[in-house]
């Protein structure tokens, strides 16, 4: 865990713990066990944590969040081992996954045992498991584990809709006052990956991409060696999962996708994109990646600066930039009109 010492600060309501330790990780899991919420990071953003098994603390997300209680939430766990307790139906190929990308940026859908209960899977037949890859997530994980916990459901901490937080400032700043004084903000620093964990649907022959992120379609096939199929959101059968809607990922800005920007407005693009006269530049990544991880960032820069409009050049190509232009997709559509 970060250092050698902690330091808790009281932000409107909650708790804001800067130096995670693990007497404080442990503090945070006796916290989700007495059905207190704790907003953890991971490598992808920072979730909204609550004991899985207890539906009043779930019931806090949803209120906290502004999320509709048909949305599902995904099950956090310390190990693919503890898996089973959850999900019922495990074809091979979901295990191959399992095996080479967790703990990493990817939820598995399956079939739910009866230990997953309507109130976390929004009343689907199915729920996401999903084991992170960041030390202080799984720290917290597994000492809740140790508790007798059986696992954590977590959405991004954010208000429904909004830009995902890939910092704990982020996470305190939008929630701080719809959390309690007992609630927990850990700060792990800034995630790694920036975008939300590829879901991959496992009830069917086949692995079936419903939304994607870091692990992408040629690591799947790679993996499984079945090639992937991405989900027609048109089928009436297609699993809800978190980030589906038309509308998410939205700063107030407005957001245009691959124009020109004119003076005033901001501007998130690859680095060997120039930037017009008078043109805010948000973000100048360098790669894929790091256009994925200053994302979310720059765009509540944005806000941050009182911007009406954010121009974004999206990045082309297969891996992580098919994710990148899915969240930008969403955003252009969520955005405020001008």
């Amino acid at each position: 865990m970060a250092g050698n010492s902690e330091r808790i600060t009281h932000m409107s309501q909650s708790q804001f713990v800067s130096k995670c330790t693990v007497d404080s990780l442990q503090r945070a899991a006796n916290s989700l066990l007495e059905g207190n919420l704790v907003a953890f990071p991971t490598e992808t953003v920072y979730g909204l944590g609550a004991d899985a098994l207890n539906k009043q603390a779930v019931a806090r997300i949803y209120q906290v969040k502004g999320r509709p209680a048909d949305h599902p939430l995904i099950v956090h766990i310390h190990s693919m081992q503890v898996m089973g307790q959850w999900v019922d139906d495990v074809p091979e190929y979901a295990i191959a996954l399992g095996r080479d990308f967790w703990p990493g940026p990817m939820t598995l859908i399956f079939k739910r045992s009866n230990l997953a209960q309507d109130f976390i899977t929004g009343g689907q037949t199915t729920v996401g498991i999903r084991v992170p890859n960041h030390v202080v997530a799984l720290g917290l994980l597994e000492a809740f584990h140790n508790l007798g916990g059986r696992g954590v459901a977590a959405p991004s901490a954010n208000r429904f809709g909004h830009v995902s937080p890939t910092t704990a400032a982020a996470v305190s700043d939008e929630l701080s006052k719809y959390l309690n004084q007992e609630d927990q903000v850990l700060d792990g620093g800034p995630c790694a990956v920036g975008v939300e964990s590829t879901i991959i649907d496992c009830t069917g022959e086949v692995p079936r991409i419903l939304r994607p992120g870091g692990i992408t379609p040629e690591m799947i096939e790679a993996s499984t060696g079945i090639t992937p199929v991405f989900a027609d959101t048109s089928e009436a059968e297609v699993i809800r999962v978190s980030g589906s809607l038309e509308k998410h990922y939205a700063p107030a800005a407005r957001v245009l996708l691959d124009q020109t920007p004119v003076a005033g407005q901001g501007f998130i693009a690859l680095s060997e994109i120039q930037t017009p006269e008078g043109v805010i530049r948000l973000a100048a990544p360098t790669t894929h990646e790091e256009f994925a991880r200053v994302l979310y960032s720059a765009l509540r820069a944005a806000d941050e600066q009182g911007l009406g409009t954010v121009v974004v050049e999206q990045p082309v190509g297969d891996g992580i930039a098919i994710a990148i232009r899915d969240r930008l997709k969403r955003a252009a559509f969520g955005s405020a009109k001008s």
